[in-house]
């Protein structure tokens, strides 16, 4: 299939976890490299989206104090975590030590950045305290990340 993800055997990885998920090359020469920042195991929990939200706004916002590379951080649809897309081909340490700083900067956060309805859209859908709780949970096995498959 088309997708990365699709072709990604969900049934095997064993969450939370950091991997490269695509990396391309433009016709520019510019390289972007995707990373699934994945919080949860899949088919078996999921972020609640008010949680997933405010995470988004938060990493989005934070991590780009720490990094010129940051293009986007999205939510994966199944809510069970992200794609980091960044500039190049950071090294998977240099990623992990982006990802810890900007969720420690989540969980020191006293509010979600942009979190009304003049700048996000559906700004009433926000909960600090959940991204706090799935930030906290994410960096407690962070010695584990860059382990996939279980």
């Amino acid at each position: 299939m088309n997708v990365e993800s699709f072709n990604l055997d969900h049934r095997l990885v064993a969450a939370p976890y950091v991997r490269v998920a695509d990396t391309k090359q433009l016709p520019g020469g510019d390289v972007i490299t995707k990373f699934d920042v994945r919080f949860t195991q899949p088919n078996a929990a999921h972020l609640e989206m008010d949680a997933v939200h405010s995470l988004e706004h938060l990493f989005a916002e934070h991590s780009r104090n720490h990094s010129d590379k940051v293009i986007d951080f999205s939510p994966m649809g199944c809510q069970t975590g992200f794609y980091l897309m960044m500039q190049g081909a950071p090294a998977f340490d240099e990623v992990a030590a982006l990802i810890e700083v900007t969720l420690n900067d989540v969980l020191r956060a006293d509010s979600v950045p942009a979190a009304n309805e003049v700048q996000c859209g559906w700004g009433a859908n926000h909960s600090l305290e959940a991204a706090q709780a799935a930030a906290s949970g994410f960096l407690a096995e962070r010695a584990g990340w860059d382990v996939v498959y279980a």
